[in-house]
């Protein structure tokens, strides 16, 4: 009995040899291993949950030194400060389902040739920055363009690539004012919610990327502002005045950051990117109260709480972002979430502690900052693998 040949077997054996052919005639050879490479890297990724996962050991250590990258504040220069200990450089991040790739200068260079990427927020986005300032200046070194008299806002540009790297301050993406008493400043703050902070707002139709988040600055006394009222606050006791969490004043002001960035009629084509909360591991004490961050070692799944503080505002931040993006995929916008927290809850044997340099505060702990080289680094292998998706 003659067997029946396959209906689907020629037009196959046809397919698979022309892409053969294809690739074997090519006349670049790097073409051939840079789309089996990006072919991997959706294949692996796209599909990804990159925030769940796990912290695994590297021998590779960081990519960078604070010998090679010049361009590191000193308060993040724990070696330079006088922190020993290294192994807290020797584990990367491995999310449960896929493989996150190091970051690479060459590809993050090829994704932004010709554009502006921009930080917008507090100190901890200063820190991102910072960081990828080290990873890029390993293939190209930046020029610095601008620094205000603060060291709030800063420009960086690389001329070989025609790339800015900018660093927009904001605390609350609101407008905040912080009250004076007796003359003197204090800790207690208002937020106006029907007025943007215009430092970051009016450089928006010049950005391609904006990398945003805010959080540190909401621990504090504040009094939310809606026209000529008080609506709520936080961190206070007022019987006239209706009392509310930080992760709803947060969410509040994410939620006219993102309509603000809708809203402009020049940013269709921006990528916008929501770091979620990185949060801080103060043991023995608060910042202020002799609280400090000696470990030397990562945490394990079971030794963090995801039923803290922490966690309720990483998910009144991702719920707003979701709500937020519904409506502008209906406009063409591209909006994502950068989800630091669980694996940022896991270190923190990353901050500088004592080893920060300041004068003015010694005695005092950083255990919100990050040292770099650092656990930080592994939010640009984050940032590279969204961009990576974007650019197809």
């Amino acid at each position: 009995m003659k067997r029946k040949v396959s209906p689907f077997l020629l037009p196959s054996l046809i397919i698979s040899t022309c892409f053969i052919f294809f690739f074997l005639s090519s006349p670049n050879p790097n073409f051939i291993s840079n789309k089996l490479s990006s072919f991997t890297f959706f294949k692996d990724v796209e599909n990804c949950d990159l925030s769940n996962g796990k912290w695994i050991p590297d021998l590779k250590g960081s990519q960078y030194t604070n010998s090679s990258c010049p361009t590191i504040p000193s308060s993040k220069n724990c070696f330079g400060q006088g922190r020993l200990d290294k192994d807290f450089l020797n584990w990367r991040w491995k999310p449960e389902t896929c493989d996150l790739s190091r970051f690479d200068p060459k590809k993050f260079f090829q994704i932004v040739q010709n554009k502006k990427m921009a930080f917008i927020g507090d100190s901890v986005a200063r820190n991102h920055m910072d960081s990828l300032l080290c990873l890029l200046s390993q293939e190209e070194a930046p020029t610095e363009v601008y620094k205000d008299s603060e060291d709030r806002n800063r420009i960086w540009y690389f001329p070989q690539n025609n790339f800015t790297l900018t660093k927009l301050w904001t605390k609350f993406f609101v407008e905040g004012k912080e009250r004076i008493i007796n003359n003197t400043e204090s800790s207690t703050t208002d937020l106006y919610l029907d007025k943007i902070d215009t430092n970051w707002a009016r450089e928006l139709p010049s950005i391609d990327f904006a990398v945003m988040s805010a959080a540190h600055w909401f621990f504090r006394p504040l009094y939310l502002h809606e026209g000529n009222n008080i609506t709520s606050c936080v961190y206070c006791d007022e019987p006239t005045i209706t009392r509310v969490e930080v992760p709803l004043a947060m969410r509040k002001t994410l939620q006219i950051a993102l309509n603000q960035i809708f809203r402009c009629k020049k940013c269709k084509n921006i990528i916008t990117i929501v770091r979620t909360f990185s949060p801080s591991h103060f043991e023995n004490g608060t910042w202020n109260t002799g609280g400090n961050c000696n470990r030397t070692g990562p945490f394990t799944e079971n030794e963090i709480d995801m039923g803290g503080f922490e966690w309720e505002i990483r998910r009144a931040q991702v719920e707003e972002i979701e709500r937020a993006k519904k409506k502008w995929e209906r406009k063409g916008m591209r909006l994502r979430t950068l989800d630091v927290t669980r694996a940022m809850m896991m270190r923190p044997d990353g901050h500088p502690g004592p080893f920060w340099g300041n004068q003015w505060m010694k005695g005092y702990n950083d255990c919100v900052h990050w040292c770099l080289p650092g656990p930080v680094d592994a939010w640009n292998d984050f940032l590279l693998a969204f961009m990576r998706q974007e650019a197809g």
